[in-house]
This record gives structure tokens, sequence and C-alpha cells, in this order.
């Protein structure tokens, strides 16, 4: 294989994750009347925004609870300090209240980070 030919990928994965992906971050506009080109498609500034929004905090929500889930195995083993697990309690609440924040103001449901990942099951 060449440089230039690069690696081919085929994978039904692959296009699980697309057909996933497509409502959320590629809602197509209703063509115009009289459009030629029915194979275009027509992005709405606002609906790419939030489709990014929402994949953004669907990263963020996920870390945050591998973090937790971390956070309360150390406690459990009595590796941290009563100061620091007040620390880290205070710290992962103000995450929590933030990321909320932000959902809302990308006007998402909590269901709307849980995106469906096809044969894998939900993410979070």
């Amino acid at each position: 294989m060449s440089f230039l030919e690069g690696p081919v990928v085929e994978s039904e994965a692959v296009g699980d994750f697309a057909r996933v992906m497509r409502p959320v971050a590629l809602r197509a506009a209703p063509l115009p009347s009289g459009a030629a080109e029915a194979g275009r498609l027509n992005l709405r500034q606002e609906d790419v925004k939030n489709g990014l929004g929402q994949l953004v905090l669907t990263l963020v929500k996920l870390l945050h609870e591998l973090l937790e889930k971390q956070a309360i195995r150390r406690i459990e083993t009595g590796s941290l300090t009563e100061p620091e697990i007040e620390r880290l309690g205070v710290t992962l609440m103000r995450q929590a209240q933030e990321i909320d924040r932000l959902r809302r103001a990308f006007n998402l449901e909590d269901e709307d980070l849980n995106i469906d990942l096809g044969p894998l099951g939900r993410l979070l």
C-alpha cells in the first residue's frame, strides 16, 4: 500500500457510529422548493453548535464519572486523609454543578448526554 492510497477501513462499527451521530450533529434543514441539488446538506449553525456542545459535554460528564469512581476507590482503600476527602468532594460537587449549568445553557436534558453507541449500548 502506498502513502497516497492510505489505509482502507471497512467496519460495520464505523457505520453504526455514523448512523448514531447523524441525528445529533448533522440535522439537515429541508431543502427550499425547487432546489436542484437534492444530495447536498443544508446545515443549520445552531444544530451544529448544539451537536458539538452535546458531544463535548458528554465526554466531560464521562470523565467526571470516572473521576468520581476513582475517588470512591481511593476513599475505600484509605489512601486519602480527611481533608483530602473533603477537598475532593467539594471539587467533584462543583464540577457536577458546572456540567449541569452548561447542559442547561445548551438546552440539553440529562438523557441527551447518554449517547447510544449502537451494539455497544448506552455510553453512561
